[in-house]
């Protein structure tokens, strides 16, 4: 298992203290020191099934600077951008063992990344 983490981000603290709490054992990717590539956040996303611009933090102050909010939806483009600026990538993100992906903001994610543990 594996964790997609930003330990400024409240959720992000949440989602590892009940990773914690279960006792699994897992690897903590601050994602902000060690970006994923396209093409790991492009098969991460498959297995989540969204697109990037679902899981884009459009509220950072670089979503506005690159006009995400008007950008027209070409995956590979949004990747790109979502890459070489990781903040705009949703965290926590969790990798189970099973070869699923997770968004975990909240307790029912956790759960759901856990059942594969």
């Amino acid at each position: 298992m594996e964790i997609w983490h930003n330990p400024r981000c409240s959720k992000s603290r949440n989602a590892k203290a009940a990773l914690d709490e279960a006792g699994v054992a897992y690897t903590e990717r601050r994602y902000l020191d060690e970006p994923p590539t396209a093409a790991e956040f492009d098969a991460i996303l498959t297995k989540i099934g969204a697109e990037p611009w679902e899981v884009a933090r459009m509220n950072e102050a670089v979503a506005k600077e690159l006009g995400l909010k008007d950008l027209e939806h070409d995956r590979a483009r949004w990747i790109e951008l979502m890459v070489a600026n990781p903040v705009l990538i949703q965290r926590p993100i969790v990798l189970t063992d099973d070869g699923r992906a997770v968004v975990a903001r909240d307790t029912e994610s956790v759960r759901q990344a856990l059942d594969s543990a």
